[in-house]
């Protein structure tokens, strides 16, 4: 079995890591009797630079007719003097999740036991187990509803849910709670907002017919707070746009680092797969960054896209392996460890798998 991949590379640390991700993905791909087939596409800084925007139609295509789209890092300095819609981020990722049609962000944070030191929680929560995901809707809400308007003395957004859009993304995050511990925390603002009203109706119902996952609601408010004071109590959140925006950041900060933050976002043919952080110019070049979070999305893409669970697992294993075999970056070091580079990360995880 072969499966077709668009790779776009990005920019600065993008292809480091990327590098890295195929070095583990390819043994991963090996040791379970399946390759991968990486096609190479322009996207963001370096698609301007080679073809003068940000999202080429040959790379827009190739993302379209691929089995997954693996994406590293866009952005950087150099192209923000650029009119918002010609930059890598706007011009190119958010247009190519467009392009795709991708409607639900999932966004895993663990914290691993050798890295709770980094967490900013107290010593008591650190020790529990924190493995949640959040499922944040992303294509309607506040970001995308009419009217808008911008005037000297006013601004308007309009918050709008369908229940159609509702009901897709519990969809999402129920089959993602099947195969974790089988419990969905739907958050809104129902006490408030008429658009979460219909919200908490629609996940109501859905939760009756689907009675094989535990369903509990939470108002935002609330849940912004317990995700501080007891994150273990969650497993998979199922969120709005504008929600699920702050609350998969707040959460991002508790595996003490973005450069170990995967996540996956879903359409209804292809998905994409891409690490958290951005392209972190200030390290391009010098072989520091931190592969996991790409190695990490990959996993995903093997699990989410081509439906090889088995090969995902054997990589999420082997990160946590090498985390607890004391292999650090600078970003998960402490002062005095040793620390390693971005090749010999991507070296242990794929001798661990």
């Amino acid at each position: 079995m072969s499966y077709n991949i668009a790779v776009l590379s990005g920019d600065h640390i993008g292809p480091e890591v990327m590098a890295e991700a195929r070095k583990v993905l390819d043994a991963a791909a090996s040791s379970e009797g399946f390759s991968l087939n990486y096609t190479e596409g322009l996207i963001g800084g370096a698609a301007i630079d080679a073809a003068g925007e940000p999202l080429p139609p040959d790379t827009r295509q190739l993302c379209l007719n691929s089995q997954a789209v693996f994406l590293g890092s866009v952005g950087g300095p150099e192209w923000d003097h650029l009119p918002p819609e010609k930059r890598p981020e706007t011009g190119g990722l958010l247009a190519l999740r467009k392009a795709l049609g991708l409607y639900a962000n999932l966004r895993p944070v663990r914290l691993y036991p050798q890295l709770a030191a980094f967490c900013p929680l107290n010593f008591q929560e650190r020790e529990k187990r924190v493995d949640i995901l959040t499922v944040r809707e992303l294509t309607g809400g506040i970001y995308f509803g009419e009217p808008k308007k911008l005037s000297e003395d006013e601004g308007l957004d309009t918050m709008v849910y369908r229940r159609e859009e509702v009901q897709r993304i519990l969809e999402a995050g129920f089959k993602a709670a099947r195969s974790r511990s089988g419990r969905v925390c739907s958050v809104d603002k129902a006490n408030v907002l008429r658009s979460s009203m219909l919200w908490r109706e629609t996940a109501i119902a859905y939760g009756k017919a689907n009675s094989d996952v535990e369903l509990s609601h939470m108002y935002v408010d609330n849940a912004a707070m317990q995700l501080i004071l007891n994150p273990a109590r969650f497993d998979v959140i199922v969120t709005g746009n504008l929600f699920g925006d702050i609350l998969s950041d707040e959460s991002a900060a508790l595996a003490g680092s973005l450069g170990m933050l995967p996540s996956a976002s879903l359409g209804e043919t292809v998905h994409l797969f891409e690490p958290s952080g951005g392209s972190a110019p200030d390290i391009a070049g010098k072989g520091l960054a931190n592969p996991l979070a790409q190695i990490l999305s990959g996993a995903m893409m093997l699990e989410y896209s081509l439906g090889e669970k088995r090969a995902a697992e054997r990589i999420y294993s082997a990160v946590e392996k090498t985390i607890a075999a004391g292999f650090r970056t600078a970003d998960i070091a402490f002062s005095g460890e040793k620390v390693s580079g971005t090749a010999a990360m991507g070296d242990a995880v794929a001798e661990r798998l």
